[in-house]
Order: structure tokens, then sequence, then C-alpha cells
């Protein structure tokens, strides 16, 4: 009689160790959500706060809305300047990110601390480091939004320039073609879709960026956003989240839009 021997995925000593490994991941959840120190006592009355809340925002004070448009456009304006700039930026930081194109171990290691340290600090962090530097307004918040974008766009980019086909390049420059020239017939357009959803999505996440480094004085709508919260005109807040609602199902749309153009 032959003895079969059931087949199993991981051996006895694997399921030790995920189980020991669920088993920590379990504690550092509780002693985290310990050493929170919540205050259980709010979430009674959460539900009354929220429903005065809602009371005082509603309804919303349509007579501001004229005063809103302004600030929104400029908040449309600092996503669009700051996404073109970022993505003029991430073009040279994403070919030194990319190991195959970049001239050395030097420069892909420049590459890369570039994109780290640009996806490292938040928006809101930058915003203020350019308000400091500039003076509050639209510039600081161009600027943030730019230097906060180049990060995720050379990251991505820098993927796809790892993903080409060699042979597209090589053929151009066995033809005698200088660097410049291999990039711009060989590299771009293969890499020409991605660019162009990277710097689609990347608007489109700019955008609800732009709508709250005003609290920092960078401009835009969140300037009047937090200006409203202060004197606790709550008419004029729902406004706003209304106006920004509107602004950002608009950026979806459009965004959606180019990304199956490009497909």
């Amino acid at each position: 009689m032959t003895d079969y021997q059931t087949w199993e995925r991981r051996t006895p000593r694997q399921r030790f160790g995920r189980y020991v490994l669920i088993l920590l991941g379990l504690v550092a959840a509780a002693v985290s959500w310990q050493l929170l120190q919540i205050e259980y006592s709010y979430l009674g009355t959460a539900p009354r706060e929220f429903m005065d809340l809602v009371t005082r925002m509603y309804p919303p004070n349509v007579g501001y809305t004229g005063e809103v448009i302004g600030p929104m456009i400029e908040t449309v304006h600092i996503a669009i300047l700051g996404t073109a700039l970022a993505i003029l930026l991430s073009v040279p930081v994403s070919l030194l990110g990319a190991e195959n194109t970049t001239p050395n171990r030097y420069s892909f290691l420049l590459g890369k601390f570039i994109i780290s340290a640009s996806r490292s600090v938040n928006v809101i962090i930058w915003a203020l480091v350019f308000v400091i530097i500039f003076g509050s307004g639209a510039l600081a918040g161009t600027l943030a939004i730019a230097v906060r974008s180049i990060g995720f766009c050379s990251k991505l980019i820098a993927e796809a320039i790892e993903e080409i086909d060699p042979g597209q390049v090589e053929a151009i420059t066995a033809t005698g073609a200088n660097p410049i020239e291999a990039a711009i017939y060989g590299i771009v357009p293969q890499i020409k879709p991605a660019f162009i959803g990277v710097a689609t999505y990347r608007w489109d996440i700019n955008v609800r960026a732009s709508t709250i480094i005003g609290f920092v004085g960078a401009g835009g709508i969140g300037v009047e956003l937090n200006t409203s919260i202060n004197f606790f005109a709550w008419q004029q807040v729902l406004t706003i989240l209304l106006a920004i609602l509107g602004i950002v199902i608009i950026s979806e749309v459009v965004s959606a839009y180019l990304r199956r153009k490009v497909r």
C-alpha cells in the first residue's frame, strides 16, 4: 500500500514564524492604541456636537459665492503651475534616478536622494518653508506644490524609463545620434503614455493639496476657509467646502478623461 504525503505550502517552521509575526503585530497595535490615551467620553457627545455644527453651517451663505470665485481660480492656477514646474524639474531627476540612464552610481544616489527628500516632507511643511522665505501668497503655494510633487513624478517616470526596450535606444545610437537625440527619439516615445498619465494624476492630487496650503498663508481658497473658521462664520465655511467639492469633482472628470485619451 502506497503511503502518500499531503502537500503543504509552508513548512511547520514557516507557519510558526508567521504566527509569531501576527502575534507581534497584534501586540504592537494594542500597545500603540494604549499609548494614544484616547478619551472615550468624547464618543458619547460626538453625534450631538456634529449635528450642532451641521445646524450652524446650513444653509450655505449663497451671497458669499462671489467672494469664493477669485480664491478658487487662484487655487486652480497654483495647482496647474505647481504641477507644470514639478514635471519640468522631474525630467532630469528621473533620468538620474533610473538605473539605465544615470551616468554613474553617485548620480543614481543623488537622484534617489532628491526623490526621497521631496516625498518625505508634507506639502504643508513645504508651504511653511516657502512662506517664511517668500512671504505669504500664491508664489509660496506654487513652489510648495512643485517641490512636493517632484519626488512623486520622478519616481514613477524613472520606473517607466527602467522598463523601456533598450534595443530602440541602441538602434538610434548606432545611427550616430548623440545622447540627447537618443533620449528624444528612443526613450520619450516609449514613456510618453506613462509621462502624461503621471502628470495628469499629479495635477488631480495637487488640486486637492492647493485647497489646504492656504491654512499657512500659501494662497488659494484655504486662506478664505481658515479666515471663515476663525470668525466662526460656519455658513461661509459650508459655501467654501461646496466650492472645493465642485472643483475636485471637475478635476476628477478632467483627469479621468485625459488618462483615457493616452491609453
